[in-house]
């Protein structure tokens, strides 16, 4: 059996995370086993999950600069006590290269850098995170990506593999029993316009906006409510946006889901205006429910896999993305889940293609 160690920043539902589990479950896992390296002291959400399954979590230092002569000495005496991995598959972006520049120095063959997005996130540790960028190709040596868009922004002419954001489609296709029970629980009235939104509460997804326009949806159709999915740093301006608008009672979040894909049968739209994103897999599942998505065109364009999408420029305005909001059509495309399995979203696939993957790289590694 080969054991991958899998670096993130902590195993909680979100976009790379939910990618990594959907491969992770259904992988021969008699061949390929996942272990998860994280940056956090506290449990993520799959923890359960991943050692129910087989797998391992491992807690590093966070990488904070004070913390760098401490995480370095953890992950030498770390690799000192696991030599058992030979492929270290790190997924936080810039950032991956402090395992990875571990994981070389401790004589890992095998060490992944795996683009998940278009830009740096803008925080405090940005210039940490452009000088680790110029670094990486010096630690790593394979480049995965989600997209084209996400490859070349990390990795620039270098050859990248594309890793699709592949999912399980038949747990999110659409079934209209399961719209009504899941809406009666929800207390959601049948003729209720549902506006969704899948993501982390952060100004890269940008939730202000969406409430704003949300609120002049309100003007012309007071039957709708809007439907936030998700958690953050951002969940007190959010609340604070809603409470100033005076729209509590048409807005609804929803934290730490583990029925995100039932949550997608009560909508009507899915809406996601980030400001930026490699290919996310909440546009995926969207699209698999056969839902109409109105996506930003800052969003990779490879999201469109189906006849779901329609990409929306974020400099059109308010008043563009509420036009576009009420005129959209709410019957469910038919034909999604089979364009989503031709263009490669099909994780029952995808996952044997992976274990091919992982293999052809092990090969003449001792």
């Amino acid at each position: 059996m080969i054991r991958i160690l899998q670096c993130v920043n902590i195993m909680d539902r979100a976009g790379l995370e939910n990618m990594l589990m959907n491969y992770y479950r259904n992988i021969d896992r008699t061949k390929i086993q996942f272990d998860f390296l994280t940056h956090r002291e506290e449990k993520g959400a799959y923890e359960d999950e991943i050692i129910s399954m087989g797998g391992k979590v491992y807690h590093a230092p966070r990488l904070y600069p004070q913390n760098y002569p401490l995480y370095f000495k953890w992950m030498k005496y770390f690799f000192t006590k696991h030599p058992e991995y030979k492929i270290v598959h790190s997924h936080i972006d810039a950032m991956s290269y402090f395992p990875l520049l571990a994981a070389k120095k401790a004589g890992v063959p095998i060490r992944i850098a795996h683009s998940h997005s278009s830009k740096l996130d803008r925080d405090i540790k940005l210039p940490i995170k452009y000088f680790a960028l110029k670094k990486l190709p010096f630690v790593s040596n394979v480049y995965c990506a989600c997209g084209q868009k996400a490859g070349k922004f990390m990795f620039g002419s270098r050859r990248f593999s594309v890793i699709h954001n592949a999912i399980d489609l038949q747990k999110f296709s659409y079934d209209e029993l399961k719209r009504k029970s899941k809406r009666d629980e929800l207390d959601i009235e049948g003729d209720i316009f549902v506006i969704g939104h899948v993501g982390r509460y952060c100004y890269i997804k940008n939730q202000l906006f969406l409430i704003d326009v949300f609120s002049k949806v309100l003007q012309e159709r007071q039957n709708c409510m809007l439907l936030l999915i998700g958690n953050g740093p951002d969940e007190a301006k959010i609340k604070l946006k809603i409470n100033t608008l005076g729209i509590n009672d048409k807005v609804r979040l929803l934290k730490n889901r583990d029925d995100v894909n039932e949550l997608y049968q009560v909508m009507d739209v899915f809406v996601m205006p980030s400001l930026f994103e490699g290919l996310p897999v909440v546009g995926v599942e969207a699209q698999a429910n056969g839902l109409p998505c109105i996506l930003s065109n800052q969003i990779s364009n490879e999201v469109i896999l189906s006849d779901c999408v329609q990409m929306l420029d974020l400099e059109a305005g308010i008043s563009a993305w509420k036009n576009a909001i009420m005129s959209a059509n709410s019957k469910r495309s038919l034909d999604s889940i089979n364009q989503l399995e031709v263009n490669g979203y099909n994780v029952v696939r995808e996952s044997k293609k992976l274990s091919e993957y992982y293999n052809s790289l092990l090969k003449g590694v001792d």
